[in-house]
């Protein structure tokens, strides 16, 4: 019981001594601390079952004096039962102590793996930041705000213009069909009409042609009227 003691007491005065100023960069240390108080635990459960085992021989020997009638041996095997079992009662609370101790351990391992992962984010963070100047990154977002914008005014520019081209096509196309019938139109009247007409003199024209192709004038003009063509 002594020797498991003095381990418990190196354990503890490794583990105070390296809770202040523990180091990311040496999980050996937690390793090895484990490994001793793992040690310990089964030294004191080594411990316990000796001293229930020699309680159990106390117990049967006062047994055995008090049926002799023996009082002064009873009293005396007592006394040791009484310390025996003190003991034992120092053993669980000495591994209850282990325990939290084993588990005092395990979270500092936990956080120096944290302390490390945060450690390894913390310098690729500083690389970042190290190459990316930030008036640059605002001024390439800038740039790149402003030509898309020129980029907007000039597609809908060319659309626009395409829109102007293609309803001027339409309005032609459209202009050209009105003429044409008015043409086909007038030109079918003025045929009728000039079959009609009395035949003139060789090469000169007669009073009646004059007064047809006046006629014909009016009737061109009449026509055009009549479809909304000035």
């Amino acid at each position: 019981m002594l020797h498991v003691c003095r381990v418990l007491s190196r354990c503890l005065w490794s583990i105070e001594k390296l809770c202040p100023a523990i180091n990311v960069f040496f999980p050996d240390i937690i390793k090895e601390q484990n490994r001793e108080l793992r040690g310990t635990q089964r030294a004191i459960s080594r411990d316990r079952a000796a001293l229930e085992k020699q309680e159990k021989q106390l117990e049967l020997e006062i047994k055995k004096m008090a049926k002799t009638g023996n009082k002064e041996a009873c009293k005396v095997l007592a006394k040791q039962l009484v310390q025996l079992r003190k003991q034992k009662n120092r053993t669980y609370a000495v591994s209850s102590k282990v325990t939290s101790m084993s588990t005092q351990t395990k979270v500092m391992n936990s956080q120096m793996k944290m302390a490390g992962a945060m450690s390894a984010t913390a310098k690729t963070m500083q690389a970042v930041n190290k190459k990316m100047d930030p008036q640059k990154t605002l001024q390439t977002m800038q740039n790149f705000q402003k030509e898309n914008m020129k980029m907007d005014m000039t597609e809908e520019m060319i659309n626009d213009t395409l829109d102007d081209i293609f309803d001027a096509s339409d309005e032609e196309e459209e202009t050209q069909d009105i003429v044409n019938q008015v043409l086909d139109e007038i030109g079918i009247e003025i045929s009728g009409k000039m079959a009609k007409a009395p035949s003139a003199a060789r090469g000169l024209p007669s009073a009646s042609a004059s007064s047809a192709a006046t006629i014909s004038d009016e009737e061109i003009e009449r026509q055009l009227k009549a479809l909304g063509v000035d």
